[in-house]
């Protein structure tokens, strides 16, 4: 409006009806502006429903307050290694980084529509009628600078900008959440490894003490002091032992590719790196106290910081939409001069002169058989089902959350039974060997001891590593290493208000 009086000011008598009608327009639509969504009241309404506090056991022994930094503190530098690698290589991550440098550039066209445009015109034509007495060839040439510049009565360029702004910030919270979730998946599939490898020599202990338990009882067979069978079924079970090994070994194999492939490495130059490994046990996550509850978790991840931002950006497009229905006011001019010669290049009539214009031109929509009403119903109901979904995954964020701390709670107490039991496994194995050997114990007292006995360490490597990979996941469900406090570029879009006449 302001611009609209100042035009009005400076203007022609000629040109102050169409000013004049422009701005009884825009009051017009002014006053029937429909209430535009925002994203601040469906956030705050999605904090609202969540418990006020979280309801699974909280992890116990954490003296880590922060998340950041939190794959140096394994003390792994091989971890450290891999994480480095991934985060340089990843392919996801590359992605990620392409498609903030589109929505930057979305960004740059977004703000240039409000500025005004100017371009330079050239052009030089030779042509001939061929119809006496108007066929002389004739030579034109002209040149012009042509400016053009719309005046935002309605907000659309605003709102148009306002809605790249918001995506250029999703696009960088996306590249946070591929570098978290990468992290967990290199991380995961590293433990994964270790226990694969714990296992086989597990499994291979076993085996070399069949063998020696074979040795032994062929030994008895011969001086007749057992039956044939008892060694055949040690054979038996050596060869099955062989067979878990084996197995056991193409696991191992396939996680050796997951790592190549997640850190883009070769397969030879990680066994490289294995080797140079302080040790083949597997390393214990460091605990972290968890201080957010789980309505700041909707600030704390980068996802779902990433899908407000286009929740606020679908909100801009409404407003967009909106804006399209209404009328456009543009002022364009331009200044140029051009040459007309008549006969040859060289000789003939000549004219010359300079041309300029200037003046405003006022859009005003009328009938597109609702066109542009049901751009702005479809802008609408993007909203509502993006608003949706971001109502489904904060809930859904919270309760990765709550399955996470259940889930460690649960592998905590399970891990301590199970280092418990294995000692009286160990014992009880140990004294059926003792009585086996001395001719006072049977063969299947015997193996049925050593099965136990290596199910329990099967079982507690198993429940180490799945421990590591509940901190890991509740590591991911609480952001990560994203600090989303601190870097959020922009606080939540609040909820305009409705234009007032």
């Amino acid at each position: 409006m302001k611009l609209i009086n100042l035009f009005s000011k400076q203007a022609s008598p000629n040109l102050a009806p169409l000013l004049f009608s422009a701005l009884v327009v825009e009051l017009l639509y002014g006053c029937a502006a429909p209430q535009i969504p925002g994203t601040k009241a469906t956030v705050e309404a999605v904090a609202q429903k969540l418990e006020p506090a979280w309801q699974a056991p909280m992890p116990h022994g954490g003296d880590l307050g922060q998340l950041t930094n939190w794959w140096a503190q394994w003390n792994d530098p091989v971890l450290t290694k891999l994480q480095a690698l991934a985060q340089t290589e990843s392919a996801s991550l590359a992605q990620a980084a392409a498609k903030i440098d589109q929505a930057r550039a979305q960004l740059q066209v977004a703000g240039a529509r409000a500025q005004p445009s100017v371009e330079l015109n050239n052009s030089l034509r030779r042509s001939a009628l061929g119809v006496p007495p108007f066929g002389a060839p004739r030579t034109q040439f002209s040149t012009s600078l042509d400016a053009s510049w719309e005046i935002d009565l309605f907000g659309a360029i605003a709102r148009g900008r306002e809605a790249a702004a918001m995506r250029f910030d999703a696009r960088q919270l996306d590249w946070h959440d591929a570098r978290v979730s990468l992290s967990s998946e290199v991380a995961t599939n590293y433990l994964s490894y270790h226990q694969c490898l714990e296992s086989i020599t597990a499994l291979e202990e076993d085996v070399a003490a069949l063998i020696s338990t074979l040795g032994l009882t062929e030994q008895k067979v011969k001086a007749g002091l057992t039956a044939p069978a008892d060694a055949a079924l040690l054979r038996a079970n050596l060869a099955n032992s062989r067979n878990q090994v084996i197995s056991q070994q193409g696991d191992c194999k396939l996680l050796l590719k997951a790592l190549g492939f997640l850190t883009a490495t070769k397969e030879s130059s990680l066994l490289e790196l294995f080797v140079k490994s302080p040790g083949s046990q597997l390393a214990s996550a460091p605990p972290f106290t968890i201080t957010l509850l789980p309505a700041q978790t909707l600030a704390q991840r980068a996802d779902l910081a990433s899908l407000e931002r286009e929740l606020a950006a679908l909100a801009a497009e409404v407003g967009v939409a909106e804006a399209n229905r209404k009328p456009r006011l543009t002022f364009t001019g331009n200044i140029g001069w051009g040459t007309l010669r008549f006969g040859g290049l060289n000789g003939g009539e000549t004219g010359s002169g300079v041309a300029w214009g200037f003046g405003p031109a006022l859009n005003l929509p009328i009938f597109d058989a609702g066109r542009r009403k049901a751009n702005a119903e479809a802008a609408m109901a993007r909203f509502s089902e993006l608003s949706a979904q971001y109502q489904f995954k904060a809930r859904m964020a919270v309760r990765e959350a709550e399955e996470a701390m259940l889930r460690l709670d649960a592998a905590t107490q399970k891990q301590d039974l199970a280092e418990a039991a294995i000692k009286d496994f160990q014992a009880s194995l140990a004294a059926a060997q003792t009585r086996y050997r001395v001719g006072v114990g049977n063969l299947i007292e015997l193996q049925d001891a050593r099965r136990q006995t290596i199910a329990a360490q099967l079982s507690l490597i198993q429940l180490r590593r799945d421990r590591n990979l509940q901190w890991i996941a509740l590591y991911k469900s609480l952001g990560g290493g994203w600090d989303g406090q601190t870097q959020i570029a922009r606080a939540i879009v609040s909820k305009p208000e409705a234009t007032k006449n």
